[in-house]
């Protein structure tokens, strides 16, 4: 028996079908090892992560040690990407696998699956320390800066490589949208009587850049100088220009721009996409949904091109290649349906329409140019005989459909489609006369607030996180109450606000180009060029350095020592007192304290005099101190205890009733 170990439960059917009795296929139901929750789990000089199994996965890997005891041979088939080779390797190193074999597919086929076990492997130690850097660098930033800035700032919060500077893209987008100044300025339109087919008539537009702006300046401010030109009642066609353009199809899906396509088209979030994405893929609907590259493999090229010819859609004379961005990992290729003459799948409506996004994108991007015919026709005039004015009117209309035959509209590149303004066929030097004019009031618009399909599509164009990462950094930044939904548009909280004010100015991994650098020093461990080690000892170095300079500059200053104070926050619990204060951090050679005032230091907590009972310890003589009150534990005390206790002295005694010490039942307990 040979057994085979995938990630999910939801492949197992599916794949034990192609296999057949001589193979097991058993799942590891994900990650069966991390990093410890209550402790860092990683420390200098080495960074070789403490792992502990999961709490799923001790159960896990007893049922797998168990068959793989029996097994002839272990398949390691979990996901194809770095997350994906490090659950193998995790596997491999928990069950103390010997000869494990490590096989990879990008779609769940009978095909694909005995293909890969042709091709075993070892496990690929580069992908599994890149996955390893992301996993320590994110637990150094959270458990290294995340404690320090709550205290700082009296209030619970989380830092996070990447979700943070997430979060300042909302942020920083927010205050340009409050800082944002409209400036009303003034256009011109003109309209033409019908001409040829066009009946409702044709309009061209002023064009104020051509003598009418001065260096520097953008707009018309001035209504009367846009009445004027609006006054002109002759113009002569001085051009007339006939051309095409072309509009290629969008390249296939890729993780990014399936979410963003889902999120704008059919209005389904990040996370829920790539839910409905894993469980067409492990029905066998589609190739793996976690990718950033976008083209295909030459079979699936080869399948769509007969598909297409089969039912007359126009192809080019090559297959199209796109051209991937920098950094992308092409491990393999684009999502696109297992099957291209099959028209639906899926359980539920929300996979049948995800499915059906998905297998029209894929035929599209092998389809031929959508070509539209453009005229553009350029007037030209005086106002009041004297100043030049100049109108433009462009319009164009398709005449070649191509790829927009299959689908209609590209749902990611919404701001791309030009204005169907058609534009009769009209001679240079011919003189019109304008049917109305009319004084256009435009005012400037903010930036728009970000989507969460927006702000995939903006982290992506800055290198911030990679295609598995953008789905939970949504997830985690919204759910923390960093930024909240307002009409599918991302608003930053004041919560949101604050962390990234106390982060910004102090810590690196805010700062985009260094977040971006950072992700291809994990792209260079991945691809073997750097060393593990370096890359995380290196950031460790840098992150500790600014926590000590964000500590020493955000703190209030000691009035006794100089040293800084620090905030002392702890909640009541149920069998604890809760504390808010601020202490210095020369203790104990400074004791000060201070109360909390709102997030800073407040009075000056002193401490009560105790002062001498008028009886002396009789074990050294020195003064004995009547101590009462509340233990942390909630219980009252009163006893006396000698004053000497600093220099070794421990002797305590009862109170009697009398209100003295009780020596004799001290000597008593002493002589028994």
């Amino acid at each position: 028996m040979n057994l085979v170990i995938v990630e999910s439960p939801g492949k197992i059917k599916k794949i034990q079908s192609f296999l057949g009795a001589s193979f097991r296929v058993m799942a590891s139901v994900g990650h069966v090892r991390d990093l410890p929750e209550k402790e860092i789990g990683v420390e200098p000089p080495d960074f070789r992560p403490h792992y502990v199994p999961t709490d799923r996965g001790k159960d896990v890997l007893a049922k797998l040690a168990s068959a793989a005891k029996d097994a002839e041979a272990v398949y390691l088939a979990t996901d194809p990407d770095r997350e994906g080779e490090a659950i193998a390797w995790h596997l491999e190193d928990a069950l103390r696998l010997k000869g494990a074999k490590r096989i990879t597919y990008t779609e769940i086929t009978d095909t694909a699956v005995k293909a890969a076990l042709g091709n075993a492997r070892s496990v690929d130690r580069d992908l599994v320390a890149a996955q390893e850097g992301r996993r320590v660098l994110d637990r150094l930033v959270g458990y290294m800066v995340s404690p320090v800035l709550s205290r700082q700032v009296g209030e619970r919060f989380s830092a996070g490589r990447v979700q943070s500077p997430a979060v300042r893209l909302v942020v920083d987008r927010e205050r340009a949208i409050r800082n944002f100044r409209v400036t009303v300025h003034y256009g011109v339109e003109l309209t033409f009587e019908a001409a040829e087919h066009i009946t409702d008539g044709w309009k061209a537009a002023w064009l104020p850049k051509r003598g009418w702006l001065a260096e520097g300046e953008e707009y018309i401010l001035d209504k009367a100088i846009a009445a004027q030109v609006a006054a002109v009642s002759a113009l002569e066609v001085s051009d007339c220009q006939e051309s095409e353009s072309k509009a290629a199809p969008p390249a296939p899906f890729v993780t990014s721009t399936l979410q963003q396509a889902a999120s704008a088209a059919l209005k389904i979030n990040p996370k829920r996409t790539m839910e409905l994405a894993q469980k067409l893929y492990e029905a066998g609907h589609i190739t793996y949904m976690r990718t950033d590259s976008p083209n295909l493999s030459e079979e699936a090229v080869a399948a769509i091109r007969s598909w297409a010819g089969q039912h007359d859609y126009p192809l080019p004379a090559k297959p199209r290649a796109w051209k991937s961005k920098a950094g992308a990992q092409e491990a393999h290729e684009a999502i696109r349906p297992t099957h291209i003459e099959v028209e639906e799948a899926g359980e539920t409506e929300e996979e049948k329409a995800l499915y059906r996004m998905i297998r029209l994108r894929a035929i599209a991007s092998q389809l031929s140019d959508a070509v539209f015919a453009v005229r553009v026709v350029t007037l030209t005039g005086t106002v009041d005989g004297k100043q030049a004015v100049v109108f433009e009117a462009r319009g164009r209309a398709l005449i070649e459909p191509g790829w927009k035959a299959l689908t209609a509209k590209d749902e990611t590149d919404e701001d791309d489609e030009e204005p169907e303004n058609q534009v009769p066929q009209v001679e240079p030097g011919r003189q019109l006369s304008p049917q109305a004019a009319t004084v256009l009031t435009k005012k400037t618009k903010p930036p728009a607030r970000y989507t969460e399909a927006a702000l995939i599509k903006e982290l992506e164009h800055r290198g911030i996180g990679r295609p598995s990462t953008y789905a939970a950094i949504l997830d985690n930044i919204t759910g923390r109450g960093y930024l909240q939904l307002e009409k599918r548009q991302l608003v930053p909280t004041a919560k949101g606000e604050k962390v990234v004010d106390s982060l910004v100015d102090y810590f690196a991994f805010l700062d985009y180009e260094f977040t971006r650098q950072m992700e291809e020093d994990l792209d260079r461990i991945a691809e073997g060029q750097v060393q593990y080690l370096a890359v995380v000892s290196a950031a460790h170095s840098q992150l500790d350095q600014e926590l000590g300079q964000f500590v020493v500059k955000t703190s209030p200053k000691c009035p006794d020592c100089g040293k800084p104070l620090r905030h002392m926050v702890k909640a009541d619990s149920k069998d604890k007192k809760g504390y808010n204060f601020w202490s210095c951090s020369g203790y104990p050679d400074c004791p000060a304290t201070f109360a909390d005032a709102g997030g800073v230091p407040g009075d000056r907590q002193e401490k009560k005099a105790l002062e001498p009972s008028g009886f002396d310890c009789p074990k050294c003589g020195k003064p004995l101190i009547r101590r009462t009150g509340t233990s942390k534990a909630g219980k009252p005390y009163d006893f006396f205890g000698c004053s000497g206790f600093k220099a070794g002295c421990k002797a305590s005694f009862d109170v009697k009733e009398d209100g003295t010490p009780d020596f004799e039942k001290a000597e008593k307990k002493k002589q028994s």
